[in-house]
């Protein structure tokens, strides 16, 4: 590891499954040391050991669920308290929900708001100044390829989704004088408990172009390394998100309909 790193920290949410521990496992083989944030305290543990015995890397574990109200400045008092000096932010953690805007539960949409738009932008607003203050670094914000149309069936997390794109578009270019990259990570469809967790009927012909959520985070991380404004992993995602595009919004959002209802 760098000399110049050796007492820096990569900031992960959602680190304990799916894109989240593949992107936690791909900069533990890089050799950055982690600050893991998840609601189980018993995975975190065993990534905690895995990593620091396999890698030889300093990880620091936070149980915290984002969508608690003060949670986040938990998370950001920890490292003050403990002088933790964060180089890059990795925002994954998020979940969907699947249903008729009127049918699906109130609360779930409104946490999901919570998590997946709020919490980021809090986590934003607190570390981002300490990431000027010391020379630079990094962000990565976990969006999706549903980041670039409406989305009948999922239409909460579509939107919370263009959100993130939006703001780091945004943050990319505001950032750019203080040495911060800003990336948004925009996966398709990845074979991780996502689907399950939003109860999404996708499709049969959508499934076959799942990707794995390790291949995910190689694309992810070598496409932040690179500095990318925008990371898509995947041809076929490539494809559809840039394809989109040449047709209408009206047929665009009959074909998701259709792919999201099965």
């Amino acid at each position: 590891m760098d000399k110049d790193r050796i007492d820096r920290y990569t900031l992960i949410t959602g680190a304990t499954g799916g894109i989240g521990y593949e992107l936690s496992l791909v900069f533990a083989k890089n050799n950055h040391n982690l600050y893991l944030i998840a609601r189980d305290i018993k995975k975190l543990n065993e990534i905690k050991l895995y990593f620091e015995n396999t890698y030889k890397i300093k990880v620091i574990i936070y149980e915290a669920d984002l969508i608690l109200e003060n949670s986040v400045e938990e998370i950001y008092a920890y490292t003050k308290k403990n002088n933790i000096i964060i180089e890059n932010i990795i925002n994954n953690a998020g979940f969907g929900s699947f249903g008729r805007f009127h049918e699906v539960d109130k609360d779930k949409d409104l946490n999901m708001i919570d998590l997946n738009i709020k919490s980021l932008t809090h986590i934003l607003k607190l570390f981002i100044p300490g990431l000027i203050e010391n020379g630079g670094g990094g962000i990565m914000n976990v969006a999706s390829t549903a980041a670039f149309q409406s989305g009948p069936m999922m239409s909460v997390y579509y939107a919370t989704k263009a959100y993130v794109l939006s703001l780091s578009g945004a943050l990319r270019l505001e950032l750019s004088p203080y040495n911060i990259n800003v990336s948004t990570l925009c996966p398709g469809p990845t074979d991780t408990d996502f689907q399950s967790r939003a109860k999404v009927k996708k499709a049969k012909s959508a499934k076959r172009f799942m990707m794995t959520a390790e291949n995910v985070a190689i694309g992810a991380y070598k496409g932040f390394k690179k500095g990318k404004e925008i990371i898509i992993p995947g041809f076929q995602n490539k494809v559809l998100v840039y394809g989109s595009y040449l047709l209408p919004r009206k047929l665009i959002h009959k074909i998701i309909l259709k792919v999201n209802k099965g």
